[in-house]
C-alpha cells in the first residue's frame, strides 16, 4: 500500500517495484498487439536459444526479443541489416528500466529486402572465391550411381526417376529433406555432407553425382537454397553437384556454387546420363570403324613385311660362318682347359711332396702351445692384478664398479677364448685322432729313434690310458714261406709288436 508523507508533500509515495509494475501493465494494456517495421541491428543469439535484437529507423530504436520456442518456427532467419516487419506485444524490462517488443512473428519487409540481403550475401561469398569457375568439377559421363537431395513427397523426384529410365537407367539414392521452412537449410547441408562421408564399399555406396532438386516457388519458398550453410556444403563437396532448384527463371546462390546448373529437375536428369540408344549406336559405329581400321592396318603391315622379306638372304647363309667359328672356338677352349688342369695336377703333386710330416707339425704346435701358455699365464696374472687394483681404487663409485665388472667380463671372455685355443693346441687332441706319445722311464718325450735303443722300456700314452712297452727291431722276411696249415692264404709280413 502507498504511504503518505505529511511532512514533505501531499504526493503519494511509490516504491520502485510499484512504479515498474504499473508501467508494465499500462504499456501491455495499451499496446497489446502491435506491428512494427524496422531494420534489424545488434543481433545476438544467446546460448539459451533466445534471440535479442534492435529495430531501428532514421529517428529511433526499439529493443526486441524472440523467445527460443518462437525462434525455432520462423520462416526467415533474422540477420543484421534485414528490413523486416514484426508482430508482437510491447512490454517493459524492469531490471533495466526499458521497454521492448516480444516478437512472435517476423517477415521481410517486401521482396526488395530479401533481394538486397541475397545480393549482399552473394558478394560476400563471391569474395571468398566460392563461385570461381576453376573450383567446379567435371560431371561424370556415365555415373555408376546418382544421389538425389530432395523432398520424397513431391513430383520432382518422380520426374527425375522417369527421365533417367527413359535415357539410361542408373541406381538412384534419395536423401529425403525438407525443401522449405525452418530447418530445411540444415537438412540439405547435412544431406550433402552425408553423401560425401559414404564409402564406395558401403551400402548404400558413395554416389558419383549429386542432384539437389526442388520445384518452383517464390523467393521466400526458395530461401533455404540461399542460406550460407547450404552454399558452403556444396562448395566443400568432393562429389560433383548439379543444382536443379525452381524453374529456369529462378536464381539461387546454390546455382552459382554448383558444378552444373540445370533449369529444371528434368533437365538435371538429362545432364546426368546420356541417351542409351544413341550411345549404343555410337558404340556400334565406333566398333565397326575400329575393326575395319585394324583389318586394313594388318593387311598393310603384312604386305610390308612380305616385301621386306624378299630382300633378306637365307638364314643358313647368315649364320653358317658363325656356327663354324663357334665349333672351332669350342675345340680350342676344350684343349686350353685340359692343358690347364694337367698343369694344376702336376703342381699339386709337387706341392704334396713338400708337406711337413705330422710329427714335425705336432712338435712345432707343442712348442708354440708352451710359449702361448706362458704368455696366457702372464697376461692373466697382469689382467687380474690390474683389475683388482682398479677395483680397490674405485670400489666406492658405482659407475666405476660397473665399468670394472664390464672389463672383467671382457677379460674373462678373452681368457676363455685363449683357454679354448690352448685346448685345441693340446697334444691330447692329437692323440684322440689316432696318434700316441712315447716317453722314457724319466717321462722325457721320445721324438727320434736315436733317443731309444733296442729293448728300451718306454711308456706309451693313448687317448684313454697309458701302457708300458719294450722297443725292438722290425724284422722283414723277404722270402715267402708256405703255411703248412693254410697253403691257399696269402703270406703276411712278420712284425714284432711294440707292446
Amino acid at each position: 500500500m502507498p504511504n503518505k508523507n505529511h511532512f514533505d508533500s501531499n504526493l503519494t509515495e511509490f516504491t520502485v517495484s510499484q512504479i515498474s509494475s504499473t508501467l508494465k501493465r499500462t504499456i501491455e494494456n495499451a499496446f497489446e498487439r502491435v506491428r512494427v517495421r524496422g531494420e534489424i541491428s545488434g543481433l545476438k543469439r544467446a546460448s539459451s536459444g533466445h534471440i535479442y535484437l534492435t529495430l531501428k529507423d532514421e529517428k529511433a530504436v526499439l529493443d526486441g526479443v524472440i523467445w527460443r520456442g518462437t525462434a525455432s518456427t520462423l520462416r526467415v532467419i533474422p540477420e543484421d541489416g534485414l528490413e523486416t516487419i514484426v508482430e508482437g506485444r510491447l512490454t517493459t524490462y524492469p531490471g533495466r528500466s526499458k521497454y521492448q517488443i516480444v516478437i512472435d512473428r517476423l517477415e521481410p519487409a517486401g521482396i526488395g529486402a530479401l533481394l538486397a540481403l541475397l545480393e549482399e550475401r552473394r558478394k560476400k561469398l563471391s569474395k571468398e572465391g566460392l563461385f570461381d569457375k576453376n573450383r567446379k568439377k567435371p560431371i561424370p559421363y556415365l555415373p555408376s550411381s546418382i544421389g538425389v537431395v530432395s523432398s520424397p513427397t513431391g513430383a520432382v523426384f518422380r520426374d527425375i526417376l522417369h527421365r533417367l529410365r527413359d535415357r539410361f537407367p542408373r541406381p538412384v539414392i534419395l536423401w529425403p529433406v525438407l525443401v522449405q521452412g525452418k530447418g530445411s537449410a540444415e537438412e540439405i547441408a547435412s544431406a550433402v555432407e552425408g553423401f560425401n562421408k559414404l564409402k564406395s564399399q558401403n551400402f548404400p555406396p558413395r554416389p558419383d553425382l549429386l542432384i539437389i532438386a526442388r520445384g518452383g516457388g517464390s523467393v521466400e519458398d526458395l530461401w533455404a537454397f540461399n542460406e550460407e550453410v547450404v552454399v558452403r556444403a556444396v562448395a566443400e563437396s568432393s562429389i560433383p553437384v548439379i543444382s536443379a532448384v525452381g524453374h529456369e527463371t529462378d536464381n539461387t546462390l546454390i546455382d552459382l556454387v554448383a558444378d552444373q546448373r540445370a533449369p529444371t529437375p528434368t533437365a538435371a536428369a538429362e545432364m546426368a546420363v546420356p541417351v542409351r540408344a544413341d550411345l549404343m549406336v555410337t558404340i556400334t559405329e565406333l566398333d565397326r570403324l575400329i575393326l575395319a581400321g585394324t583389318r586394313r592396318a594388318l593387311i598393310e603391315r603384312k604386305q610390308k613385311v612380305t616385301t621386306l622379306a624378299l630382300g633378306l638372304p637365307r638364314p643358313e647363309i647368315l649364320i653358317g660362318d658363325s656356327i663354324q667359328r663357334l665349333d672351332e672356338r669350342n675345340d680350342s677352349i676344350h684343349r686350353v682347359f685340359s692343358a690347364y688342369f694337367d698343369r694344376r695336377k702336376a703342381a699339386l703333386e709337387e706341392s704334396s711332396l713338400k708337406l711337413i710330416h705330422p710329427r714335425e707339425r705336432l712338435l712345432r704346435a707343442q712348442t708354440h702351445l708352451s710359449f702361448t701358455t706362458k704368455q696366457l699365464d702372464n697376461a692373466t696374472y697382469s689382467i687380474i692384478k690390474e683389475c683388482f687394483y682398479k677395483w680397490l681404487l674405485y670400489t666406492e663409485d658405482d659407475r666405476v664398479e660397473i665399468a670394472i665388472k664390464r672389463i672383467l667380463s671382457e677379460r674373462l671372455k678373452q681368457i676363455n677364448m685363449a683357454a679354448m685355443l690352448l685346448e685345441s693346441y693340446s697334444y691330447q687332441r692329437v692323440i684322440e685322432r689316432g696318434f700316441t706319445v712315447i716317453r722314457d722311464q724319466d717321462e722325457q718325450l721320445i721324438t727320434r729313434s736315436s733317443q731309444a735303443t733296442e729293448n728300451t722300456n718306454v711308456i706309451v700314452e693313448f687317448a684313454d690310458d697309458k701302457r708300458a712297452a719294450i722297443l725292438g727291431k722290425i724284422k722283414r722276411n723277404r722270402k715267402k714261406q708256405k703255411d703248412p696249415k693254410n697253403t691257399d692264404k696269402k703270406k703276411r709280413p712278420i712284425q714284432e709288436s711294440l707292446l
